[in-house]
């Protein structure tokens, strides 16, 4: 009974049922959009309740990290999946969703998967915050410029930004208060695995015919991820570990470099384009999953 309730409550597995049925149920994602905006800002309120903010002690060695944050996870990986989408999206709804990708910020689980793969806790801490808060700018920047939309209004996209980004984080300190501490982190990993699985699922099932027959789009669209993700990963890590960075640095930079807020991006690709440009969101979803356990194997592997 006890292992029955851990796997219903393990992240992995409700991300994997969030898929299963939005590919099973999709029919049913349509009376959930219109709050998947409501769902990330609750999630994000209770995820980002990681962040502490004493942990910042060196002002230098937290802009060193904030920064690195922000190159990796925003302009290496942004740089990456632009140019693959410009020449590979096959259709240009679908590049848009590939430039959502890049102006959506971090996830905020490469902390949990950062203390889960002994990486560098403190790089992850404050490089998903340096990268968080640069969004509200980067974000809105990054859509206009490679949207090639001239009607898109960059001060609503950036008043999306700052309702997702610094009213979450104002809650998350609410949520720290001594009186109700307890009680958040004793929720906390329920309300975020839950509320992702929503976001998920409704990605996943307005989009399934795509998994179901355009077997060509989705091929083009889980071959960018696949360089963008695993391909990019794998040659980052070969190059830090030959300029000798140390391990639970590298394991850290890598999370920063590849994994970017799902959900959040299903949110905006909802918000700002058609159905069509969620697809790359939707399938991101198992990449970032697939890429976690393959790093978790590639650990263990190393540690026998």
């Amino acid at each position: 009974m006890n292992k029955a309730f851990q796997l219903l409550t393990h992240r992995n597995s409700i991300l994997v049922a969030a898929i299963l049925f939005g590919l099973l149920f999709g029919e049913y994602a349509h009376f959930i959009k219109p709050y998947t905006f409501y769902l990330l800002a609750i999630v994000l309120s209770f995820s980002t309740t990681g962040i502490i903010f004493s942990d910042i002690k060196s002002k230098k060695e937290a802009f060193k990290y904030m920064a690195t944050g922000v190159l990796l996870n925003y302009f290496l990986f942004g740089f990456v999946i632009i140019l693959l989408a410009y020449f590979f999206a096959p259709s240009t709804d679908i590049f848009y969703g590939f430039v959502v990708i890049a102006a959506t910020p971090p996830g905020v689980a490469i902390i949990p998967f950062s203390f889960m793969l002994n990486g560098n806790i403190k790089l992850s801490i404050l490089g998903t915050l340096g990268a968080f808060i640069a969004s509200i700018f980067l974000a809105p920047l990054i859509i206009q410029v490679f949207s090639g939309n001239q009607e898109l209004e960059v001060l609503p996209l950036f008043y999306s930004m700052l309702g997702l980004i610094i009213i979450p984080m104002l809650i998350s300190r609410l949520l720290l208060l001594p009186a109700i501490k307890n009680t958040t982190f004793l929720l906390r990993g329920h309300v975020v695995n839950w509320g992702f699985a929503f976001i998920i699922f409704t990605a996943v099932g307005i989009n399934r015919h795509v998994f179901f027959s355009n077997f060509s789009t989705l091929f083009q669209v889980a071959a960018i991820l696949f360089l963008s993700i695993f391909v990019l990963g794998q040659v980052y890590d070969f190059v830090a570990k030959k300029m000798q960075v140390t391990k639970d640095n590298r394991m850290s930079q890598n999370l920063l470099l590849t994994l970017k807020s799902t959900g959040f991006a299903v949110v905006i690709s909802f918000e700002l384009f058609n159905e069509d440009a969620v697809i790359p969101s939707a399938v991101m979803s198992v990449f970032v999953l697939s890429y976690f356990l393959f790093l978790s194997f590639k650990e263990s592997w190393k540690n026998k």
